[in-house]
């Protein structure tokens, strides 16, 4: 057994040890999705920081606890917080609770954030559908010995983001009447927010948005045999796209604005799966 498998194991152990909650879907809320938690009929609670060994969130505005109970008639599994690479964790640690969301039991994983607009046909506050993605420069979640107990040495990416959950997405949204874009999206470092430069740069590799997580979670996921999908608020225009300058305050502001959009959408979408 590797040392991360067992390090895993021992969260999954501490977990089984509150709550026998099999979960369907996992989904990690990002900013703006903070109180998802009243559309869920919650069975059980488990601060990240009773687990053994797990990464807690240092961000303001993400809460950090499992959620177990019911999305409708689905049982799931909520993040209600995240944790990022750039908070000093390694990537192995970051996408930990990926991993242990496998482990309890989810098939599909739903991923939202906040990012920064850099199409420029997209508005401050639409979503985007997360199509494919850039993750190079993050390190790989995947890098060290292979957790073998999950998936293969050379996983394939070629749809990272299921092709079925992006169609069942465009076809909730048009229900739904909510406008939602598609696009990559790009993942860096942070915290700090990216350069106009750095921006252009992204905009000729094919990037649609960016932001300071979710690719690493959707490569370990995809690793472990999870089916991926993921929805991006929009709640800013890269930097150098407008000339404004940019604060996690205004993020967090534009993200809670559409949370109610955000939620009913995200609701809908996993009430059909």
């Amino acid at each position: 057994m590797s040392k991360q498998y067992d390090k895993l194991k021992k969260c999954y152990d501490y977990c089984r040890t509150i709550t026998d909650f099999q979960p369907r879907v996992g989904l990690i809320l990002g900013s703006g999705l903070g109180n998802y938690a009243k559309n869920m009929k919650v069975e059980c609670e488990i601060p990240y920081g009773d687990i053994p060994g797990f990464p807690v969130s240092t961000v303001e505005g993400h809460d950090g606890r499992f959620l177990f109970g019911y999305i409708g008639d689905v049982p799931a599994v909520l993040m209600k917080g995240r944790v990022h690479y750039y908070e000093g964790y390694s990537m192995e640690e970051v996408v930990l609770p990926t991993r242990l969301m496998k482990l309890l039991g989810i098939e599909v994983l739903f991923l939202t954030n906040a990012s920064g607009g850099i199409n420029r046909s997209f508005h401050v506050g639409e979503f985007m559908m997360i199509t494919d993605q850039i993750s190079n420069f993050v390190p790989s979640p995947l890098i060290g010995g292979n957790v073998s107990e999950l998936g293969e040495r050379f996983p394939d990416m070629t749809h990272i983001y299921d092709e079925e959950l992006q169609q069942l997405i465009r076809d909730t949204a048009a229900e739904e009447k909510i406008v939602i874009q598609e696009g990559v999206y790009a993942q860096s470092s942070g915290p700090n927010f990216e350069s106009p430069a750095e921006v252009r740069m992204f905009e000729l590799l094919g990037a649609d948005a960016v932001g300071m997580s979710t690719a690493c979670e959707a490569i370990a996921a995809r690793h472990a045999g999870v089916r991926v999908c993921g929805i991006s608020c929009v709640s800013n225009m890269a930097c150098g796209i407008t000339g404004e300058e940019l604060s996690h305050l205004d993020v967090q502001a534009v993200a809670n604005q559409r949370a109610e959009e955000f939620e009913r959408l995200v609701t809908s979408i996993i009430v059909k799966l």
